[in-house]
């Protein structure tokens, strides 16, 4: 006959220590702190550029600029993020992504402050420079932040990284003007203002390496001495991938920024009043800031792209024709359309976090498709001003903007594949 066991005597089932909850419990705050120092910072990666467009006319006549100069400030931001992007992968190997992408932060803070008190035109540049050389490093290691702090969640996270960024660009853009002239209708506090917001962020960066430090795991640390070692010895020229992604990048942002350019100059040459033309604009950036949400996560759990690349080229497709042909048939719809073809930027921040194997690997990645993306984006915009101006009609500039995306389907098809640049190279 069995003995009957004694409840009181049983093992107890085992159960995490106080110091496991308690440590579980730490972590996940500084995810979500490192979430918000994300996000905080995404938002503040456009309005340098966004805020000033609206302006640009009170600031060429406050500093004196000539036209030419204020049309090279269109070039500049390209620029800036193509040659200041390509040293943050050896600046995160030495000192850690996080503090770099803090010390982005201090100079875009720095930068916007600055800049707003230029007494000339060359000062007004150079310190725009430094807030774009921000920008240009933050671009390119954020996905580096996701991919080492959130390799289980690489979609998501970066989902609310181009949420933000699209709502910071579509924010500053809107508000610039009524900005101004609540803060009494200076430009230079018009463009300041926005310094304070870019000081948020980097709070919420210092608190991050502060916690890190804390907890003897400071998040800016540099790479291990292997992955820095993996990171110098990966071959990406020699990645097809790697090219099909850069060009992909340098393509869309062609249209991207051709589209926030010249989207309401298209309309009121239809007949739509200049109030429409800019709500129409404003509907365009800000149709995709809920997609930029969502369309990361659907990518990164398909492993497979290419269905992405072709929906939202096949969207730039029917925008851009019907943008040439009959742009106030439909203009809400065209508007729509286009701001959906301009999401292949969160998709293709969201192909280079999943482009390579470890962190070392998407910093490598990160600079160099957005670098040479950003170079190939330049001409785009002027070479559509151009066409219309020696045309005067917009068939053949919106007609190349559908040409292009032809060759933008086709390298996207290729970096949109499964695989990553390690087995490549």
């Amino acid at each position: 006959m069995p003995t009957a066991v004694d409840p009181s005597t049983r093992p107890a089932p085992d159960r995490p220590s106080r110091a496991a909850r308690d440590q579980d419990r730490t972590a996940r705050r500084i995810r979500l702190l490192l979430a918000a120092a994300i996000v905080a910072a995404a938002f503040n990666l456009r309005p340098a550029v966004t805020s000033l467009g609206p302006l640009l006319e009170r600031v060429r006549d406050g500093l004196g600029m000539s036209a030419t100069v204020a049309g090279l400030l269109t070039a500049v931001p390209s620029l800036c993020f193509a040659l200041f992007g390509l040293a943050a992968p050896g600046l995160a190997r030495r000192i850690g992504p996080a503090a770099v992408l803090t010390a982005g932060m201090g100079a875009v803070t720095a930068g916007l402050a600055a800049r707003a008190l230029a007494g000339s035109t060359a000062v007004f540049l150079l310190l725009s420079a430094v807030a774009l050389a921000g920008i240009a490093v933050s671009n390119v290691l954020m996905p580096v932040i996701v991919k080492r702090y959130f390799p289980d969640r690489v979609g998501p996270v970066i989902g609310l990284y181009s949420m933000a960024l699209s709502a910071g660009t579509a924010v500053a853009a809107a508000l610039a003007v009524p900005l101004t002239a609540a803060v009494g209708g200076s430009w230079r506090a018009g463009l300041g203002i926005w310094a304070a917001s870019a000081a948020v962020g980097l709070a919420l960066w210092l608190a991050v390496l502060a916690v890190g430090r804390d907890r003897g795991a400071d998040p800016g640390a540099g790479s291990p001495a292997g992955a820095a070692e993996g990171e110098r010895s990966l071959r990406i020229l020699r990645s097809p991938t790697a090219w099909a992604l850069a060009v992909f990048f340098g393509l869309q942002s062609t249209g991207a920024y051709a589209t926030m350019g010249w989207l309401p100059q298209i309309y009121q040459d239809a007949g739509i009043s200049a109030g429409e033309s800019g709500v129409l604009l404003a509907v365009t950036m800000a149709i995709s800031v809920p997609v930029s949400f969502a369309l990361p996560s659907l990518a990164a759990a398909r492993g497979d792209q290419r269905l992405f690349v072709v929906l939202l080229g096949g969207c730039g497709l029917v925008g851009y024709l019907g943008l040439a042909f009959a742009p106030a048939g439909a203009p809400w719809l065209w508007a729509v359309l286009a701001g959906l073809s301009n999401c292949s930027f969160p998709l293709a921040i969201t192909m280079v976090g999943l482009r390579a194997r470890s962190a070392a690997g998407v910093a490598k990645l990160s600079a160099f498709a957005q670098s040479l993306g950003y170079l190939i984006s330049i001409p785009g915009p002027v070479l559509v001003g151009a066409l219309y101006q020696g045309t005067g009609s917009w068939y053949a500039p919106v007609g190349l903007l559908a040409v292009l995306l032809v060759p933008q389907m086709g390298v996207g098809l290729l970096a949109g594949r499964a695989r990553q640049i390690e087995d490549e190279v």
